[in-house]
């Protein structure tokens, strides 16, 4: 989206500033959604801003404010708020969670290609990390080390649009969605450098691996992808491994602090309850063990 912009505003595409976000901002709400009479989510553009910035420092080398794309989003929620205001519709709604019940008909429809290794990684991490696609993109190999007591990863989140977090990574019971095992198979195939993304880009055949990484969008698109190829009724996006980690993790038991930590929530945020698919009202109840 950022390319295109670029193309039509005749703007470099390393022109990253404050003033270039914002004004993206104002193209980007103007923009069309997925259907006649919508526009362009709040929440895509904002996952577009962070894309940006995350490709501005990868790709072109550049040293940016950590505050660069703030004024763009405090543009963004008055239009959001103005939106809702005017009753616009924009976006197709929330993304859909990635389920592990998803993620076990996903994968025997993942070839056994190099392709199909370095996907299988993308999902079963960007699931356990509870990851935004753009902190998945901004991670090198060295980010991600394993536990000196061997209980798992360790992967250090570094680049987030709310603040960089350390997350751990379980051995998973099922070997066959078991993240740290993707990624260390993903690793013997692409034998990375510390400095080199930690999933990066392939040729068009497939079987050739680049040297840059995947963009935020392209993370976006694997799972995609992943989803359509395995013939899921919803159509998931880069925001579906976040949501499912929540609503896994709730149907488990697990305590919501944990899934707050892992995916970098502040403590009691509503937003992450938004996202747990099954919170019908009666598992959590005030009257469990009232009457």
């Amino acid at each position: 989206m950022w390319l295109r912009y670029c193309t039509e505003t005749a703007l470099p595409p390393a022109a990253v500033t404050t003033g270039t976000l914002v004004l993206f901002v104002e193209w980007a709400c103007l923009q069309p959604g997925w259907k006649a009479g919508t526009f362009k989510a709040p929440t895509s553009i904002d996952r577009h801003l962070a894309g940006i910035v995350v490709t501005a420092r990868q790709e072109y080398r550049l040293t940016l404010d950590r505050r660069v794309g703030a004024e763009a989003r405090a543009l963004l929620k008055a239009k959001k708020k103005a939106m809702d205001k005017a009753g616009e519709q924009h976006g197709r709604g929330p993304a859909p969670a990635l389920l592990v019940s998803d993620m076990e008909r996903i994968l025997p429809t993942i070839p056994d290609t190099i392709a199909g290794i370095r996907d299988l990684a993308i999902m079963t991490t960007h699931f356990a990390c509870a990851a935004r696609e753009h902190e998945l993109a901004a991670q090198y190999d060295r980010h991600v080390t394993e536990d000196e007591h061997g209980r798992g990863l360790v992967s250090d989140l570094r680049v987030s649009k709310t603040y960089p977090r350390v997350v751990q990574i379980l051995y998973g019971s099922r070997a066959h969605l078991c993240p740290v095992r993707a990624v260390s198979r993903w690793r013997e195939v692409s034998r990375p450098a510390p400095d080199d993304p930690l999933f990066r880009q392939l040729h068009s055949g497939g079987e050739t691996i680049l040297d840059n990484g995947l963009s935020p969008e392209g993370i976006g698109d694997v799972l995609t992808r992943l989803g359509e190829r395995a013939g899921l009724e919803k159509r998931l996006t880069g925001h579906s491994p976040r949501r499912g980690l929540v609503t896994e993790s709730a149907r488990a038991g697990n305590d919501e602090r944990q899934a707050e930590k892992q995916g970098g929530w502040v403590p009691g945020s509503r937003v992450m309850r938004r996202y747990r698919e099954d919170d019908d009202g009666f598992k959590e109840n005030a009257l469990h063990g009232v009457l």
